[in-house]
């Protein structure tokens, strides 16, 4: 079964954890979710575990990733 609508298939969590940080930061992505653990004294390790145990956190952070393909297309970044 392909995922060809799917534009995160194939695409590992933690690899887009990865980009936001080296893009974003961990402030501004707690300011663009509203995700505490990326404010609060954040590290990968357990960042990424929250992310994997929480539904609503890894939809807004995957959306958040999603925003930032845009950009980066939209500004040939």
């Amino acid at each position: 079964m392909t995922q060809a609508n799917n534009p995160l298939h194939g695409i590992k969590l933690a690899d887009i954890l990865t980009e936001l940080i080296e893009n974003l930061g961990w402030e501004e992505m707690e300011k663009e979710t509203g995700i505490k653990c990326f404010g609060n004294n954040p590290t990968f390790k357990s960042s990424l575990k929250f992310l994997r145990t929480t539904p609503w956190a890894r939809t807004k952070t995957e959306n958040l990733y999603l925003d930032w393909l845009e950009y980066k297309k939209i500004h040939k970044l």
